[in-house]
């Protein structure tokens, strides 16, 4: 199906927390939902189809989906914090909506957007923060996937045998707070505790956090490492604590840039931008 120019477009944007759904044109967002994704297969797919559904009008010209997981040819193969596998969304999508669909990793949707409207660097890395940890790798102004599975920088090893998101991402986080607390807790809550407790946790996983980046720093030497997702809710003290521990770990004799994405729901705005 031949990809449309112009008009309107239904961007989403599935995460392994929330589901995100905007109106975009022109690079602006008309509207914007989210809410919680659901548990289910079953109920996830109702929910696409629900919401894209509900920003569907004649001047709609193209869906774009942004998914937290590894895609081949608009088929979501596997999506690790999601019950989803082997679903071809983007064609039923198309035979639903009767549009052209694209479907893309949800990291390279915000590489897209900090690529076209944020930083706009030739080289840089982003990093996806939430419920798992995604990557987007930009070499020389491309979006870099190898032989289609590339820049899963969550999955790098950092320690006995453990991978980034199995050790920093918001999943662990939720579990460790729950132990220690009694209830799950964001970093940005634990940020506002001036607990020692908070501090010992936020200690561990800013650590891993710059491990992580200083090891993908350290293959790429990338000119800025852009920091998005849910994470960056917690301001600049967090990012300090991170920048200190990476700094710990960087090869090169320079401080490479560690900068909180500039750009607002960047996950649908460079989702959309597969249609520009």
């Amino acid at each position: 199906m031949k990809v449309s120019r112009g008009g309107k477009i239904v961007a989403v944007d599935l995460g392994g927390t929330n589901i995100r759904v905007a109106l975009i044109k022109n690079k602006k967002i008309l509207k914007y939902h989210k809410e919680k994704t659901p548990k289910t297969s079953k109920e996830i797919k109702a929910k696409i189809f629900e919401l894209v559904g509900s920003y569907m009008s004649g001047d709609v010209k193209g869906i774009a989906v942004a998914v937290p997981g590894s895609l081949k040819d608009g088929i979501v193969k596997v999506i690790p914090n999601l019950p989803l596998r082997n679903y071809n969304l983007k064609e039923a999508l198309q035979n639903k909506f009767k549009v052209p669909v694209v479907v893309k990793n949800d990291a390279d949707c915000v590489a897209f957007a900090e690529l076209k409207l944020g930083c706009r660097k030739k080289n840089f890395i982003i990093l996806t923060l939430g419920t798992g940890i995604g990557g987007g790798v930009v070499i020389d102004g491309k979006l870099y996937r190898g032989e289609g599975y590339g820049g899963e920088l969550g999955h790098i090893v950092l320690d006995d045998g453990k991978d980034f998101e199995s050790l920093a991402a918001s999943k662990r986080l939720r579990r460790v707070t729950r132990e220690v607390f009694g209830e799950s807790k964001l970093f940005s809550e634990l940020m506002k505790m001036g607990d020692v407790r908070a501090r010992r946790i936020l200690e561990e996983f800013t650590k891993y956090y710059g491990q992580g980046i200083a090891s993908i720093v350290n293959c790429f030497d990338p000119e800025v490492v852009i920091l998005a997702g849910g994470v960056s809710e917690c301001g600049d003290g967090f990012l300090k604590m991170v920048r200190k521990h990476s700094v710990r770990y960087f090869h090169f004799p320079k401080r490479t840039p560690i900068l909180w994405s500039g750009l607002k729901h960047p996950g649908v705005l460079g989702a959309s931008l597969y249609f520009e």
